[in-house]
């Protein structure tokens, strides 16, 4: 590869990962702000939540083009061209936990009167502060190239889901003594799944920066029981 296209495959390829940073941040802080109108139920703060998710899908949008047009007109190999199937993998997910993050908000609208126990409250600020970190932990291991970071964040999923598992009992708790209607149940429900994909987002950006450094493809439990299926076709073939 010349020296000039060199450069200017690295400075267009710094150019998509400070994209990726901020989208990622607009998720990260878009979490917490989403969690504050929903223990307000302050629709106007949602609101203004679910139109910031424009310029997510915008950024999205430019992202992907730019790592298209390097695919197509730099013919990357090796190292560079898991990079930037890594970013378009990326893109994909740090989109999808902005949508995610928006539907939190659009729930605001349909929990009006609703009065939240301090249980729930509490499980979901701390579902907020792991999903943060979690975003956080992946952002900052594709940053800094850090496997050893990006492998610790099933463990951190982990958390989490733990915590959605003890939300989805108190909902079910409430809803038992009457403090909740089955509507309200259902939509706090809901919500609490969306915490947890958000979180399931983040360990598959973790995987795809494994994948980056080591060139090793996220195992998924479906694919390898279709290999397994394939195998024993063969064999009893």
């Amino acid at each position: 590869m010349p020296a000039e296209r060199t450069n200017g495959f690295e400075t267009s390829l710094r150019g998509v990962r400070s994209q990726l940073v901020t989208m990622s941040a607009y998720v990260t802080e878009g979490i917490g702000k989403a969690t504050t109108a929903l223990l307000a139920l302050d629709i106007a703060a949602a609101d203004q939540i679910i139109s910031a998710d424009d310029e997510l899908d915008l950024l999205a949008l430019e992202a992907e083009e730019a790592t298209i047009q390097l695919l197509a007109l730099q013919a990357p190999v090796a190292n560079d061209l898991r990079e930037l199937v890594t970013d378009l993998k990326m893109i994909a997910e740090i989109e999808r936990s902005g949508d995610l993050v928006t539907n939190i908000a659009k729930a605001v609208g349909r929990l009006q009167g609703i009065e939240l126990e301090p249980s729930l409250r509490g499980l979901l600020d701390l579902m907020c502060e792991q999903c943060v970190r979690l975003f956080g932990h992946a952002l900052d291991a594709y940053v800094d190239r850090d496997a050893g970071l990006a492998k610790i964040l099933p463990e951190l999923d982990d958390r989490l889901d733990d915590l959605h598992d003890e939300y989805i009992q108190t909902i079910f708790d409430s809803r038992g003594r009457h403090v909740l209607n089955t509507q309200q149940a259902l939509q706090l429900a809901v919500i609490g799944r969306f915490y947890e994909r958000i979180g399931d987002h983040a360990v598959n950006i973790a995987e795809r920066v494994t994948y980056l450094l080591t060139g090793e493809l996220p195992e998924h439990a479906g694919a390898t029981r279709a290999k397994a299926r394939r195998k024993s076709f063969e064999v009893g073939g």
